[in-house]
């Protein structure tokens, strides 16, 4: 238990909705105990365990339930059941200045939040001089915080929260604030906590930077756990998410494919099937980033007599279109015959990022320009990778310093 930081065990967080104001008096007063509320469950029996070191990206959209677990590990809010043990002292920037007191001063400000984090006024003016030094506000940390420009308040609040040494920083949305200098100067800070095994707890709508910083990362859906793991897997998950939902439609999609293919097999040509093949010769469901891919295309002819192109085209969950290629282009002439073929295409290094994509495969007369079948969404698949990059794909490339070009 001396290596856990963090042990949430079945946490739920229940708030009480009315519909109208005096419905929360009714209830307190009725005899019989009749309920006036209905109940909405910011948190849903969750349970995270988060080893000493860690560096946890938290993500979700908003009303997720983000802030309220993050809330529950600083003391901030209690849970309606369940039980949170937290190991160690906890330093936390939940919100821009929560627990300031705007008609204190900067330097009352940063006592007052020392004694809230259970330091005593000795051991705050032991780090006073570092947290000046670090928020780099002037002589307004000696006037009311309620005169701060917001970035005068975030500097200081940020100082504060990551110069008190914690053995866990909860940051949520807040980790670069101020001018592109004091940007710079906490990034550093969180790297040194990075460095130095601090456990961390980073909220962010921005998935690159939860990419980027964390080792693992937890994805909370209308208050439940809908993942947790790989930072990069989980990450482009959520993002598919976002971009298409649950997927829920993936089902009428297939018996929509169906149902074209009966509709087609009367005229001159059909794509049966698309499955991909790995290095191994194996069908697959995901494609690894920079892998060796085969696609195997099985269509069906009812001629012999016709020069044809076969095309495939590969679009992002989103529809953006990524890249398209055919036959014609590439020079390849298609040789078949009346009844099934295979025909295979092969991609050396699997250059596009993580995320869900999806394929289109057809079937042209010898210009590509008329479509004999076009099979739209034929295959949907995801692709995992690491973060390596951003955008859709990695070009091949290289760097080199100086010299002559």
């Amino acid at each position: 238990m001396s290596e856990v930081a963090i042990v949430a065990k079945n946490i739920s967080k229940i708030y009480k909705l009315y519909e109208k104001p005096i419905h929360r008096l009714k209830e307190s007063l009725s005899i019989r105990r009749k309920v006036y509320h209905r109940p909405f469950f910011a948190l849903n029996d969750i349970s995270i365990e988060i080893e000493r070191g860690e560096v946890i990206g938290i993500i979700g959209k908003n009303g997720s339930g983000k802030s309220t677990i993050l809330k529950i590990i600083t003391g901030v809010s209690s849970p309606t059941s369940g039980e949170i043990q937290v190991n160690g002292k906890v330093s936390a920037l939940l919100e821009l200045g929560a627990g300031f007191n705007l008609e204190y001063t900067g330097i009352e400000n940063i006592f007052l939040n020392g004694m809230m984090m259970g330091f005593n006024r000795d051991e705050m003016e032991s780090k006073l001089d570092e947290i000046l030094e670090f928020a780099d506000i002037g002589e307004f940390v000696y006037q009311p915080v309620r005169s701060y420009s917001s970035g005068m308040f975030a500097r200081l609040a940020f100082s504060v929260a990551i110069n008190v040494d914690p053995d866990i920083l909860i940051v949520d949305e807040a980790l670069a604030v101020g001018d592109l200098k004091f940007q710079i100067k906490c990034m550093e800070k969180f790297s040194e906590f990075r460095e130095r095994g601090k456990t961390i707890l980073f909220v962010s709508h921005d998935i690159n930077s939860i990419k980027r910083y964390c080792s693992r990362a937890i994805w909370l859906n209308h208050g439940r756990i809908e993942a947790q793991g790989n930072t990069d897997l989980i990450c482009d998950r959520y993002t598919d998410y976002l971009k298409y939902g649950d997927m829920t439609n993936k089902t009428t999609l297939t018996k929509e494919s169906k149902e074209q293919l009966k509709l087609n097999e009367d005229v001159v040509g059909f794509i049966n099937s698309l499955r991909l093949i790995n290095e191994y010769g194996v069908e697959i469901e995901e494609v690894h980033h920079n892998s060796k891919l085969t696609l195997r295309i099985e269509f069906e002819m009812n001629t012999d007599n016709l020069n044809i192109v076969i095309g495939v085209a590969i679009h992002t969950i989103d529809d953006i279109y990524v890249c398209g290629i055919n036959t014609l282009l590439d020079k390849k002439k298609v040789l078949y015959q009346k009844g099934k073929n295979i025909i295979y295409l092969e991609y050396e290094n699997f250059h596009l990022l993580g995320g869900s994509y999806y394929f289109d495969v057809a079937i042209f007369e010898q210009n590509a320009h008329v479509p004999i079948d076009y099979r739209a969404r034929i295959r949907e698949f995801f692709v995992k990778s690491e973060y390596i990059g951003e955008g859709i794909c990695i070009l091949p490339h290289n760097w080199r310093m100086g010299g002559e070009f």
